[in-house]
């Protein structure tokens, strides 16, 4: 088994719901076993800002999946959860994107593992260092405590509170 950690991302309708029922999506692949889950953060949208703003959480996984099948899986749970096409850094009802499989590098056309610009993405930083901070970023050589320390990302990421959603 593989440890693997998620990003889940919201901001168009019921939020919460959408992180919660992509989790409980993730619990249903076969082997895919849900280790531990960070808390939902709200956050300022990042990239283009004129948007609602986000909730975020990060799973970690165990997964005997190959990336590229995992991948393919996520995406499917993705547009079973009403996620529509959209341009890059739009609004969406929810995104799920492997931040890391393992220490593993992968880089092709449809991969980018570890994912694109995490050190300077404090709305993944956050509720990755609240479950991984000593995980060791398999580029950068340092751990997400680290990463989250020196990044230059000062966007607003904040506890969400769940009892009123």
């Amino acid at each position: 088994m593989t440890r693997v950690y998620l990003g889940l991302g919201s901001n168009v309708g019921d939020r919460y719901k959408f992180i919660i029922r992509a989790i409980e999506e993730i619990e249903k692949i076969q082997g895919v076993n849900l280790i531990s889950k960070s808390s939902v953060y709200e956050t300022e949208p990042w990239g283009n800002k004129e948007q609602n703003r986000f909730l975020n959480s990060v799973i970690e996984v165990n997964s005997n999946l190959e990336p590229l099948k995992l991948f393919r899986e996520l995406k499917r749970i993705e547009k079973r959860l009403g996620r529509m096409k959209n341009i890059k850094w739009a609004e969406r009802e929810i995104d799920i994107d492997i931040l890391f499989y393992d220490d593993d590098i992968i880089r092709n056309d449809t991969l980018e593992i570890p994912h694109h610009e995490i050190e300077k993405r404090r709305f993944v930083l956050v509720p990755l260092e609240e479950i991984a901070s000593n995980f060791i970023h398999p580029v950068f050589n340092k751990t997400i405590l680290e990463l989250l320390e020196s990044t230059d990302d000062i966007s607003e990421v904040n506890m969400y509170d769940c009892t009123y959603a």
